[in-house]
């Protein structure tokens, strides 16, 4: 995958931090730390596929003494470099990462799973006194990190395998069909092909007589694990759609077909979770001779899109994200950041507004 520094993001020539302000970073850390309750302070930058999250992040992290935790659902996976969009050796090498490459493709990775190790890796970056920096698309991980998780009924392995038979026979949308019946707000939230989740929400209401919707929503997820700076990245619909499309005919050419190909001479089906994937899926599909390749690239980039509209729609509505503009300069969103260390404001409760930020709120 090529290096986004390369692709004309305006913070990539951007000014860094000056001596001063890192002084002020560092003067800080204790007062706002006291502020806050005592709680770790986690910088979180969000935002739809091909917004330019992972580079803003290394940024920020090369000038804020930082280490990034991947918030991905997919980056985990080791072998799915390619069609995950995983940020290149060369962006790795630039600050430490976490939680990339940390699990085999056959492994059910969950929320659960991803908030025990990333708060591991929290603790584990402040005690060596650098700063978190939480990155990634996948709401529903950084909304565990952050708030914790439901407790749910444990699995109906006897209702999964009937549901798996219906998928095998009728196909994943019948399965998603049940959902719409009994849970249509959780419905409208799952494509068809997730389905993990649309089963697992079937699981729920047949154990609970609830929708998870509802569950979810009587929960609140109101913990208050962290103090958390949330920025997300706002692109307008037409730009982030082109990139998209240059994203996956990149995929292309570096290869993401031979990716396809090595994991599944490796024993990693096309029907795992993992490989059920945008991307993968489709080229799985082209391999088994379902689509010509034209095509499969083709459903792809659709897909993508689609999944960057329901990205988009979650972040939405969460009023604590700072938006920033992608054509505003990297200067001015670690100015934004080091504002708030510096007032020794404790975020994670309200959306923070200060002179001087970089965005007001998406409405």
């Amino acid at each position: 995958m090529a290096d986004p520094s390369s692709a004309g993001f305006p913070w990539a020539i951007s000014n860094g931090c000056s001596n001063a302000q890192r002084a002020v970073i560092r003067k800080v850390e204790t007062v706002v730390a006291e502020d806050c309750g005592g709680k770790a302070r986690i910088v979180i930058i969000q935002g739809p596929t091909a917004s330019g999250k992972s580079e803003l992040a290394i940024r920020l992290a090369e000038q804020l003494d930082g280490e990034i935790i991947n918030a991905d659902s997919m980056q985990v996976y080791r072998g799915m470099d390619i069609g995950t969009a995983k940020p290149s050796p060369a962006m790795q090498q630039r600050v430490p990462h976490h939680l990339i490459d940390i699990v085999d493709p056959d492994v059910n990775f969950t929320a659960a799973d991803f908030q025990r190790r990333a708060s591991e890796a929290i603790d584990s970056i402040q005690r060596r006194g650098k700063h978190p920096i939480v990155v990634g698309g996948t709401g529903l991980y950084i909304r565990a990190l952050l708030n914790g998780l439901m407790e749910s009924p444990a699995g109906d392995e006897e209702y999964r395998r009937e549901l798996k038979a219906l998928a095998a026979q009728a196909g994943n949308e019948a399965v998603h069909r049940l959902l719409l019946a009994v849970d249509p707000a959780t419905a409208a939230m799952l494509h068809p092909n997730d389905l993990v989740r649309v089963m697992r929400a079937l699981e729920v209401f047949r154990q609970t007589g609830r929708p998870i919707s509802e569950l979810r929503q009587e929960h609140g997820f109101s913990g208050d694990h962290y103090r958390a700076l949330k920025l997300g990245i706002r692109v307008e619909r037409q730009e982030l759609y082109r990139r998209i499309e240059q994203r996956v005919d990149r995929m292309m050419e570096d290869g993401l077909e031979h990716e396809v190909r090595q994991l599944l001479a490796a024993g990693f089906h096309a029907d795992l979770k993992a490989m059920r994937a945008i991307g993968y899926r489709q080229i799985c599909a082209y391999l088994a001779g379902s689509v010509p390749l034209e095509e499969a690239i083709a459903l792809i980039k659709q897909e993508t899109r689609h999944y960057a509209k329901r990205q988009d729609t979650w972040f939405k509505r969460d009023a604590e994200i700072s938006w920033v503009d992608y054509q505003k300069s990297f200067a001015s969103i670690v100015n934004y950041v080091i504002d708030f260390l510096s007032k020794g404001v404790c975020y994670g409760k309200s959306t923070i507004q200060h002179p001087g930020s970089v965005s007001e709120p998406v409405p």
